[in-house]
């Protein structure tokens, strides 16, 4: 009689989960990197400037953004502190929801401003969403109905 777990079985479950460890880490690390040295940037220069000037729409979205004189050190600080969350790999859940409303705004920044770094965006919300789903575990209870008659 064969045994309900074979070795086939065990290597297979395995192999899927070290692909999908590989996967979750390849996401944190890409965007620990990118918001980390994005954020650092907006604090000192590490990053060349672009070639191709944005278009003027964008130009004056960042121009207003500049103007207000708090947005941009305030939202690179966001980026810079989520960088580095997603790279010590400690409160990753909490960095994943820190960084979803940068990510949309630069998504819609580039859907509709300066469609040219579309691609760009495109891949950051699909690392943003995949590990959104591998935490899907921590975020479940804020989805949780609450018991109509308890003093929670």
């Amino acid at each position: 009689m064969k045994s309900p777990t074979s070795a086939q079985t065990v290597i297979r479950v395995d192999v899927q989960e070290a692909i999908r460890r590989a996967l979750q880490t390849f996401a944190r690390v890409s965007l620990g990197l990118i918001f980390f040295v994005a954020g650092l940037d907006g604090f000192i220069d590490v990053l060349p400037h672009p070639s191709k000037p944005l278009p003027e729409r964008a130009l004056l979205f960042a121009g207003a953004l500049l103007k207000s004189g708090y947005f941009l050190p305030m939202l690179k600080g966001t980026e810079l502190i989520a960088g580095a969350v997603f790279l010590s790999n400690r409160l990753v859940p909490l960095a994943v929801a820190i960084i979803a409303p940068v990510l949309v705004n630069i998504f819609a920044f580039h859907l509709f401003l300066a469609p040219d770094g579309l691609a760009l965006a495109f891949i950051l919300v699909g690392l943003e969403a995949y590990l959104a789903w591998t935490y899907r575990h921590v975020y479940r209870p804020m989805f949780d109905a609450p018991d109509v008659g308890s003093d929670r």
